[in-house]
């Protein structure tokens, strides 16, 4: 597999929220608005690419009867630095997000992408692939945020554009289902290819 494939593959073919359907704790709990869904997935896209760059690394000295707990530490020091960098510099989104940033540990994303790619494959193509699923949960978290926000609350990214029109579902936890459902159809009319 190219370099390039490699990258990209987690942005469309898998795509971790609307291909695999992985993650859905943090996409239906923080995409609330374009921002919170955006935050999430770029703390979740900074832990994936450098906890799959350090369990390619130590994967061949790591016991198989340890291996998943060792991932698990591995993941929690760099999910740990992203919460402490966002409660220092980005107050707002830390209090947004809450709870939702120690439970990356335990994203299926995360431990998955390290058990199932980063122990087999070198740091290079480890950290690509990091990058690349990780860039696809965050547009994916991105747009449900910003349907969201748009729907329910007439604004995206924050800025206010028209009313909502009592539209407030959207922004409760049924519109969570609703937009990803709607879009995950969207998403696969958009990439099956027409035989």
């Amino acid at each position: 597999m190219t370099k390039l494939k490699l990258l990209t593959k987690g942005i469309i073919k898998d795509n971790p929220t609307f291909a695999l359907v992985l993650g859905m704790c943090p996409t239906l709990g923080t995409t609330t608005s374009a921002i919170n869904g955006m935050g999430m997935g770029v703390a979740t896209l900074f832990v994936l690419i450098l906890s799959n760059m350090v369990v390619s690394a130590v994967a061949r000295f790591i016991p198989d009867k340890v291996r998943i707990p060792s991932y698990i530490v591995i993941i929690s020091a760099f999910v740990t630095i992203v919460q402490l960098l966002i409660q220092a510099y980005i107050p707002s989104l830390y209090d947004t997000l809450g709870l939702f940033i120690p439970l990356i540990v335990v994203n299926c994303i995360v431990l998955g992408r390290a058990e199932a790619f980063a122990n087999k494959h070198n740091v290079i193509d480890s950290a690509l692939d990091g990058i690349g699923i990780g860039l696809g949960f965050t547009l994916s978290l991105t747009v449900i945020g910003l349907v969201r926000e748009i729907l329910g609350s007439g604004s995206a990214f924050g800025w206010k554009f028209m009313e909502p029109y009592g539209m407030l579902i959207f922004v409760l936890a049924p519109g969570a289902f609703l937009v990803l459902g709607y879009l995950m159809v969207l998403f696969k009319k958009l990439t099956t290819k027409k035989a």
